[in-house]
């Protein structure tokens, strides 16, 4: 059995819907379909699921949301009339829709805008079952609540409950014909509706395929491959070939650091039960993609990406004689944790000490507090915040036990004229990451990737 995942390019319209169905139906292996919110049609067109964020903020707000609703339900209508899915299906969609809006003034703000944002793969579900139906194939809605998606955590930021997987297995077991399945979202143990990071329907495709035991998990979206960097920096990318296999560890450390192409948390649930991620294109559904698996055959001394993000920051401590103080660095851990700050990375020196993390966590109105708070507690001798700090990670299994690997990056960067803030080099010698200004980041793609990939880099 496979589980597909259709992002929301490839269920923009109706065109792009009729693609998704003639590529379940040519294959019967194809039984879990899991669908995003309907994506961009063109580059001026809004996101369902940004149409929805913005018709909660208006909601909560007290506004009128006539305007807003109607451009959510308009999406949706367009679909179903190409498509010649009768008018049920809308007006199902519709009655949805208000029934989450009724529920503005009984939930907390968090509550009412992951309920509000599920409503976009929940209802897309609900139109692609009525367009297999309408293929005459047996298809039918499933949904998170019923089938046993519990999520637990913070609302917008949920994660699994590890229980569900044997809830879903025991679901799916009795199903049959297709099953389409919203992606993003699931329920907590007390029935609300909670969501998935941004990206969140990869997660829920990968619990999917780790609970039934697929064969493959197939991530449909719109490249052809898994590219070795950033096409939008490096244009040149795209005439090359893309990544035709990589490893479990080369994904997760790419997406973590900026590769869009897929969710760096779905990663997790497809490794632990070692199920193939195959990433696919839905325009070009004939080419192979690229298969992640849990080993490939690995060349020395080869890169198999370069990624990287933006949107970081770094604390830097610095006090004489820091290593002779036992418990320095859970001190550090303490403060943050107590302010409810996650961090990143937290390479070290012998007398200095960086702790990189999320800007969105370490707001400047915040700032203050925690250096205040380090400085009353550790005593250091300097605390200084970077800020506007892109994170780039090269990663390869080729580069384990291989010299010189982070020494050539260190030479593209110097000849390019762009200084390093931090590095860090992972103990698998999988990956490493450099930390340089935000200004300088397609410059330093540029150098890394020519480094790598170039002719002087084969």
């Amino acid at each position: 059995m496979k589980v597909c995942k259709f992002g929301g390019s490839s269920l923009a319209d109706a065109g792009q819907l009729t693609k998704v169905v003639d590529i379940v139906l040519a294959d019967p292996a194809r039984r879990i379909v899991v669908v995003s919110a309907p994506g961009k049609r063109n580059g001026g067109d809004t996101k369902v699921t940004d149409l929805l964020i913005s018709l909660a903020e208006k909601a909560l707000k007290g506004e009128n949301t006539d305007r807003k609703f109607g451009e959510v339900v308009e999406r949706y209508a367009v679909i179903a009339d190409e498509l010649k899915l009768g008018d049920g299906i809308v007006r199902t969609i519709e009655s949805d829709l208000r029934d989450r809006l009724d529920q503005v003034s009984r939930l907390a703000p968090k509550e009412f805008m992951d309920l509000m944002k599920a409503a976009g793969e929940d209802n897309n579900a609900k139109l692609v079952a009525v367009a297999f139906s309408a293929r005459g194939k047996k298809a039918r809605y499933a949904s998170p609540k019923d089938t046993g998606m519990i999520l637990k955590g913070d609302f917008g930021d949920a994660q699994l409950d590890p229980d569900s997987y044997a809830r879903l297995s025991r679901a799916f077991s009795s199903f049959d014909g297709i099953v389409v399945y919203p992606g993003f979202f699931g329920y907590t143990r007390d029935g609300k509706v909670a969501t998935f990071p941004r990206g969140g329907s990869d997660i829920t495709g990968s619990i999917l395929a780790a609970a039934v035991c697929a064969d493959v998990y197939e991530n449909f979206t719109d490249v052809d491959s898994v590219y070795p960097c950033d096409p939008r920096i490096v244009e040149e990318v795209k005439n090359g070939e893309g990544i035709q296999t990589m490893t479990y560890r080369e994904m997760r450390e790419l997406a973590y650091a900026g590769f869009g192409v897929f969710n760096d948390d779905a990663v997790i649930p497809a490794v632990k039960a070692r199920i193939p991620i195959n990433i696919r294109n839905t325009n070009h559904p004939s080419e192979p993609g690229t298969m992640i698996q849990q080993s490939r055959r690995v060349i020395p001394g080869t890169v198999v990406g370069i990624a990287s993000a933006d949107g970081f920051c770094n604390i830097v401590i610095e006090k004489y004689l820091m290593n002779r103080e036992i418990g320095f660095g859970r001190r550090i851990l303490q403060i943050l944790e107590d302010n409810g700050i996650s961090y990143e990375h937290m390479p070290s020196g012998v007398d200095s000490q960086c702790v990189v993390i999320k800007e969105q966590f370490l707001p400047k109105e915040d700032e203050r507090r925690i250096v205040n708070a380090i400085k009353a507690q550790l005593e250091p001798d300097f605390v200084t915040v970077e800020r506007d700090l892109t994170m780039l990670m090269v990663v390869g299994e080729g580069m384990c036990y291989t010299p010189g690997m982070l020494a050539r990056a260190c030479l593209a960067l110097a000849s390019a004229g762009i200084s390093m803030s931090m590095v860090n080099q992972g103990s698998s010698e999988v990956s490493f990451m450099l930390a340089i200004r935000s200004q300088d980041r397609d410059a330093a793609v540029k150098a890394l990737y020519k480094a790598f990939f170039g002719r002087e880099g084969r």
